[in-house]
């Protein structure tokens, strides 16, 4: 022996380290999105959108910053991740089960519609498949949480991402507009109209709210049927994982779908929310932190995006985006008139 120390494995704090710049700058931003929505009090004030918007200015002004990329790379995977488990906790069993049967199947019916046709409406607009299928479980499931968590295993490039987020925010916006206005015309009962509602609009505020603007019945009705949407994020991001994994190896490529055992995460803390057990300041911990994290991923999201490359996509994705919000509003309106 020639009493020399073997080299020490790196530190957790070096690995840390070059993480600190694009994490530090992610967060900062979140913090000023979340405190902007609620020193505002307007709940249509999405700190992910804001989040996003913050991202794309910086960027486009300071351009690609090399030392903000790992930390970019952190926020937009691994932290997001775990945003989207602890997410779970706000959702349990008996409120989805509450819903009764008719209005549960509504909620899956919106969802398994909304997003293979996205995917064959895609093809024939000419829209590439994986923004297709972000736009898809944007509409679909929860808006911009969806896009980002299916992204996971779709791996789209970040413009895509983008360009999908922005779409949902506009789209689903419109829609917070314009169906309290039709709930009358269209004779819809408080019950009725929170469900459609909940049914068939993008982001949970923007189903919130646009409830709400029926009365406490419509808005208990609409937040549970949003919440039953939201419980759906994990089955279907699994199946758009066997999905990909099938196109693949139809067309003969090797790809590999990793599980995106974030999702079962998601499952697991709803069941544990679901026994009662766990206490009132970690759910009400986890209405704070799932917005300030998501913020921050969108965020990353936004300082890693070119906003000429995101031009290049055109129009046809926002077509496919209306096309899709019409759909899952007309679809979620004849449910509500079968309950």
């Amino acid at each position: 022996m020639d009493g020399t120390a073997p080299p020490r494995p790196a530190s957790h704090l070096a690995n840390l380290r070059p993480k600190l710049p694009g994490l530090a700058l992610c967060l900062g931003i979140a913090v000023v999105a979340v405190w902007l929505r609620r020193a505002s009090g307007i709940a249509a004030l999405n700190p992910v959108v804001l989040a996003l918007l913050a991202g794309l200015a910086i960027r486009a002004a300071w351009g690609q910053q090399k030392r903000l990329e790992p930390g970019l790379s952190f926020a937009i995977r691994p932290m997001l991740r775990f945003a989207i488990v602890i997410l779970g906790l706000q959702v349990t069993l008996a409120e989805v089960l509450a819903l009764g049967p008719g209005a549960l199947a509504l909620a899956v019916t919106v969802v398994g519609v909304t997003v293979p046709a996205a995917v064959w409406l895609g093809a024939r607009m000419g829209v590439q498949p994986g923004l297709a299928m972000l736009l898809g479980m944007g509409t679909g499931i929860c808006g911009a949480s969806a896009i980002v968590a299916a992204n996971q295993v779709v791996r789209a490039k970040d413009e895509d991402v983008t360009y999908a987020l922005a779409v949902i925010t506009l789209c689903g916006s419109v829609g917070l507009v314009l169906l309290p206005v039709l709930a009358a015309p269209l004779g819809l009962t408080a019950p009725q109209y929170g469900i459609w509602a909940g049914a068939a609009l993008h982001e949970v505020v923007q189903a919130v709210g646009a409830a709400a603007a029926g009365g406490p019945e419509a808005a208990q009705a609409g937040t549970v049927t949003k919440l039953a949407r939201v419980m759906l994020l994990a089955p279907a991001i699994m199946a758009l994982g066997w999905w990909v994994a099938r196109g693949a190896a139809a067309q003969g490529t090797a790809t590999k779908v990793q599980v995106p055992w974030f999702a079962f995460g998601f499952l697991g803390m709803v069941g544990l929310a679901s026994t009662g057990l766990v206490p009132a300041l970690a759910t009400d911990a986890s209405h704070w932190l799932v917005p300030l994290l998501m913020a921050a991923s969108v965020a990353a999201l936004g300082l890693a995006t070119d906003l000429r490359a995101l031009g290049r996509r055109g129009l046809r994705p926002l077509g496919l985006g209306v096309v899709l919000s019409l759909l899952i509003a007309a679809v979620a309106l004849a449910g509500v008139s079968l309950l």
